[in-house]
């Protein structure tokens, strides 16, 4: 499984805020004030846990799961036609991009990896192994291994049977809905100040 540790520890940041105003406003709002926030916190907890908790990839050696904000993509191995991270990481599957949410590309953390790379380098011209490098290679950006590790993963594993089928997709009405109603319910309660 890859999922974002900044990811979920701003989820739970933005939840204790969102639950310390939002529960303020109902046990001290007077008037419509707690109906409000009520309404507020319907529609604004599930887009925090579709945007924060949610996302995850999960692999194993049938098919790939990428659980994005509002929706869930399974893959078959035999499907995924490539996995790669330029400015985000995404699988193509069926013709189509797919984004991996969980598994953010950091271009801060791959120029600090190319310049650990180029420091060892430098530093040691007679091949031996240094802090930055070991078994598995040079140092890599977070994002470019996961992804490496997924390609890797997709062509060992294309041919066996349980891998093979076609991209189903679907929609996350549990995050979906809740939040739909908290925008209605809102949009009423301002309307009809």
């Amino acid at each position: 499984m890859y999922r974002s540790g900044g990811a979920v520890a701003g989820g739970v940041l933005l939840l204790a805020l969102g639950v310390w105003l939002g529960g303020e406003a109902v046990l001290a709002g007077e008037g419509r004030t707690p109906w409000i926030a009520l309404a507020a916190l319907l529609l604004v907890v599930p887009v925090v846990v579709a945007f924060t908790f949610r996302p995850a990839v999960f692999a194993n050696d049938d098919r790939l799961r990428v659980r994005n904000p509002f929706r869930t993509v399974v893959l078959p191995w035999a499907s995924v036609e490539g996995v790669s991270a330029g400015y985000s990481s995404e699988v193509l599957a069926g013709g189509r991009k797919y984004q991996l949410w969980a598994i953010p590309v950091s271009l801060r953390r791959r120029k600090q990896a190319a310049r650990r790379q180029a420091r060892d380098a430098a530093s040691d011209v007679s091949g031996r192994t240094r802090a930055g490098t070991g078994a598995q290679g040079p140092l890599r950006a977070p994002a470019d291994q996961h992804v490496d590790d997924l390609r890797e993963q997709a062509e060992r594993c294309a041919s066996l049977p349980g891998a093979q089928g076609e991209p189903v997709i679907r929609w996350a009405y549990e995050i979906i809905a809740p939040a739909a109603v908290g925008a209605i319910l809102l949009a009423v309660l301002l309307a009809t100040r």
